[in-house]
């Protein structure tokens, strides 16, 4: 019971940043949002800065579950699939991936102004560039790791700014992924030399 409520205010804490930034996130909606009284959200995070670093533990765990879909990883066609699913799957026109994409993204631009958000914001990014890196070992299991790193930076930072475009209707869904399945190909060319 204690879990599916902390689950609930998490869930809710996503959506409001999502709709309204980190800035507009305020207890006393998320405790409306979630259903709960705003006691229990400060029992189970203490304060608005502890909220939001679950929150973004949250976004972090859910985009996993949805981009994460193994292949065989001993076979580089399979571990090529699994790359480009994995970063491809930030980009479905779902109500979630939506919600997680644009939360991301307020958290990320407000650690301009929220410092306290900055460490936890970058062990996130440091994870998830590890996480790509590693499929991109995978693909290229001779590359150096400094150079599987940069290329994970770059994939990452592309399908952030991506991801931005497309949310706001700057940019076609179809043409986001089209550029990213480029630059994947790009990336892992380039490893192979």
């Amino acid at each position: 019971m204690a879990t599916d409520r902390r689950t609930a205010i998490l869930e809710g804490a996503a959506r409001l940043i999502a709709r309204r930034g980190v800035r507009g996130l305020r207890m006393e909606e998320l405790a409306a949002e979630a259903g709960v009284s705003t006691a229990l959200i400060y029992y189970h995070f203490k304060d608005r800065a502890g909220t939001l670093r679950h929150t973004l533990e949250f976004i972090s765990d859910r985009a996993d579950r949805y981009t994460n879909d193994a292949d065989d990883p001993a076979d580089p066609q399979n571990a090529l699939q699994e790359l480009e699913q994995s970063l491809l799957l930030e980009f479905q026109d779902t109500p979630e991936v939506r919600e997680n994409s644009t939360a991301w993204g307020e958290l990320r631009a407000s650690a301009v102004f929220e410092p306290e958000l900055r460490g936890d914001l970058a062990m996130a990014t440091l994870a998830w560039v590890h996480d790509v890196a590693e499929l991109l070992g995978r693909v290229r299991p001779t590359a150096p790791a400094p150079a599987l790193t940069a290329a994970a930076e770059r994939l990452t930072g592309l399908l952030e700014g991506l991801s931005t475009r497309w949310l706001s209707g700057a940019l076609p869904l179809t043409h986001a992924r089209e550029l990213l399945r480029e630059a994947i190909s790009v990336e892992t060319g380039r490893l192979g030399h």
